[in-house]
């Protein structure tokens, strides 16, 4: 019986999708993998085996005693490296290639649930710039490797979370949309984090700088001072890099 090889187009979004949900939510109930699955004319579990896959060649999955199901192809191995490198290009490529199946494959009332289910699903059905998506791809990225937890507080209240950049978006276009450029933090925390009222050393312990230090009000007390030198919570994947935090120390962090 003849194999229906994934093409390299699907596995593509595929892999974008991937980024996107957290490990415990690759299962073919998930909306996301239901609606990727309509899309690109495959069944759900097919999608759902598909990314448990992918996360074999997820060396932080790896790491963790997890794993996929080991039966990835020399093509999925080629689609992670290449976005890897080019997280810029994924998500150009991947614009196209959903903007290419809504117009030929996907019929403009054929999903159900329009207000119900996920983002991917609005990428979709919207016309966003290229910022705009580049945005959310980095936010459900991020939020979904640290589990909608922020790093520092442990606050799992999504809609008070950001996905901060370490090196800010307009710093370095190479990795603005890099995982592994960002962290998941509270508003608090995330807008000290952008101003250098803190910063994460090389042994990723929270550091609070001398000008926060000056304020004796409780709340900074409570909120920084009194966790100075905790360790900050690690993603499920996606691990921030070093290079990344040791810049915002240099250059963001006011000491």
């Amino acid at each position: 019986m003849a194999v229906n090889l994934w093409t390299k187009e699907q596995l593509k979004l595929a892999f974008y999708l991937y980024c996107q949900l957290p490990f415990g939510k690759l299962h073919r109930g998930t909306n996301d993998i239901v609606e990727l699955a309509e899309m690109i004319g495959r069944t759900p579990s097919a999608v759902s085996l598909k990314l448990v896959n992918l996360a074999s060649l997820d060396p932080a999955i790896r790491n963790s005693g997890r794993s996929g199901m080991m039966n990835v192809s020399k093509l999925d191995r080629e689609i992670w490296d290449e976005f890897h490198a080019d997280w810029e290009g994924l998500l150009d490529e991947c614009s196209q290639l959903i903007a290419k199946w809504r117009e030929g494959k996907v019929g403009s009332g054929d999903v159900a649930g329009a207000e119900a289910v996920s983002d991917f699903q609005g990428e979709m059905r919207s016309v966003l710039t290229e910022q705009r998506i580049g945005q959310r791809f980095f936010r459900r990225s991020v939020l979904a490797a640290y589990k909608s937890r922020c790093c520092i507080s442990g606050l799992d209240v999504p809609q008070l979370l950001v996905a901060s950049h370490i090196v800010p978006w307009s710093e370095d276009k190479l990795n603005r949309l890099n995982p592994g450029n960002g962290l998941c933090l509270s508003a608090l925390y995330d807008r000290a984090f952008d101003q250098g009222f803190i910063t994460v050393d090389e042994n990723w312990r929270l550091l609070v700088s001398g000008e926060l230090k000056q304020r004796s009000s409780a709340v900074v007390q409570a909120s920084f001072i009194a966790i100075e030198g905790q360790a900050i919570e690690m993603p499920e994947r996606f691990m921030p890099t070093s290079a990344f935090m040791e810049w915002h120390r240099d250059n963001v962090y006011l000491t």
